[in-house]
């Protein structure tokens, strides 16, 4: 089974240096006019990248001893400036191009005395790790150099950079469709008879051929990739349960994702390993994924501007109960530049009734997510035994409503 063709490194360059350019025109003066501030300060250094910072320079850049990045809004439009020996092509201004702290300070100095500004955001969010990128020590050194009387006006940027890293513009989703198509080449490449002998490989086989896989056509994971067996009563009682061979009858689950054009990919999908003489997967466990297809629906529907996550949470509960959905729990984060954050988070495996912090992040246009769920039934072939079946599609919010970026899992992969 192929997986969707990958671009050459050469190639992905240039689609990161496209994007980030669209976000820097259409997302980032949206971010920091909402948030009422007129200057956004990012500082890191070079083996300890603030998470923002990385998603603000070229592919092809290097980004030696001190970094500073700058955006200045007059009102009309936002000013980008690197301060630093990166080189950021044409994307920002560069009035120093070295490599000395100590000529980069009073650069920086001179540019906020210039500029005036009123509110100057730094990464020091409380909530979401994305947004608290800046160190003690730069944090120190930037009061030090700061003129005087600008201290008082530092804000924390955590509404800024929540916004702009959790907003996806439409040349962002048109990459996202192309990167969850190659995640899901990939899922079903394990899932083939070319990978899976049944009696032979392990589940830890297929978790290294995953990974395998996504380095051969170098591409990082987005997190390390598991797969695990579900198996009916009979099943578990001829295996020890430590036992990962993977067997006739069983059903192997996956939660796995990329990382490829800046852009994270998780799903979790299943498969059945035919017995001799099936041709498919019981009806039981067959009807249980139509009743997770079910809470997809009711999860997308409820989608509306402005609800935080707690809310969306609530409605999305409420209704599947209403519509006697079999056992729903909903744990779904935000995705995209980042795995788990910094949009709305839509409850936790552990949490069903509020997320305190980033449960209170309210809804965007451009918010893209996992809609990571599950419904729990009993299944008649395994004399009614239950089975908790969690599914996992990528989705996007635009004005025209969430909706699942491909095409979503409603049959299972069969070995």
């Amino acid at each position: 089974m192929s997986v969707p063709a990958v671009l050459s490194m050469r190639d992905r360059a240039d689609v990161i240096l496209r994007n980030l350019r669209r976000r820097l025109e259409v997302v980032l003066p949206a971010a920091m006019r909402e948030a009422g501030v007129d200057m956004w300060i990012i500082l890191c250094q070079e083996d300890n990248l603030d998470p923002i910072h990385a998603t603000l320079v070229p592919m092809d850049s290097w980004c030696p001893i001190l970094q500073m990045l700058v955006f200045c809004d007059d009102g009309e439009r936002v000013e980008g400036i690197s301060i630093s020996g990166t080189d950021t092509q044409d994307l920002y201004a560069r009035p120093y191009r070295g490599q000395k702290p100590e000529e980069q300070w009073p650069v920086l100095r001179q540019i906020v005395a210039e500029r005036k500004p009123n509110r100057i955001a730094v990464n020091i969010g409380s909530v979401q790790w994305a947004a608290g990128g800046l160190t003690h020590n730069l944090y120190r050194q930037l009061l030090e150099n700061l003129p005087d009387g600008y201290a008082d006006r530092l804000v924390s940027a955590e509404p800024v950079a929540t916004h702009f890293a959790s907003v996806l513009t439409d040349r962002d989703i048109e990459t996202f469709t192309h990167v969850v198509g190659v995640a899901k080449g990939i899922i079903a490449r394990c899932y083939s008879q070319e990978i899976i002998e049944p009696g032979v490989t392990t589940t830890t086989d297929l978790e290294w051929t995953y990974w395998q896989l996504c380095a051969d056509l170098g591409l990082d994971v987005s997190f390390r990739p598991y797969f695990t067996i579900h198996r009916s009563p009979e099943g578990r009682a001829a295996r020890d349960p430590a036992d990962r061979v993977i067997m006739p009858g069983d059903l192997i689950h996956c939660d796995v994702g990329i990382k490829y054009l800046r852009l994270c990919s998780d799903h979790q999908q299943w498969a059945y390993v035919l017995r001799s003489g099936e041709a498919d997967a019981p009806a039981g466990v067959r009807a249980l994924m139509r009743e997770a297809n079910r809470l997809q629906d009711i999860f997308m529907g409820e989608f509306r501007v402005g609800l935080t996550g707690n809310e969306l949470l609530a409605r999305i509960l409420t209704r599947a109960r209403s519509e006697g959905v079999p056992g729903p729990r909903v744990y779904s984060h935000s995705l995209g530049y980042f795995l788990h954050e910094p949009g709305p988070l839509i409850g936790l495996p552990w949490e069903q009734e509020r997320c305190e912090g980033r449960g209170d992040v309210a809804l965007r246009y451009g918010n893209a997510f996992t809609m990571e769920l599950s419904v729990t039934g009993e299944i008649g072939e395994w004399d009614g035994a239950p089975l908790r079946m969690s599914v996992e599609e990528d989705v996007v919010f635009t004005e025209d409503g969430c909706s699942v970026v491909g095409e979503r899992q409603e049959r299972l992969h069969l070995v």
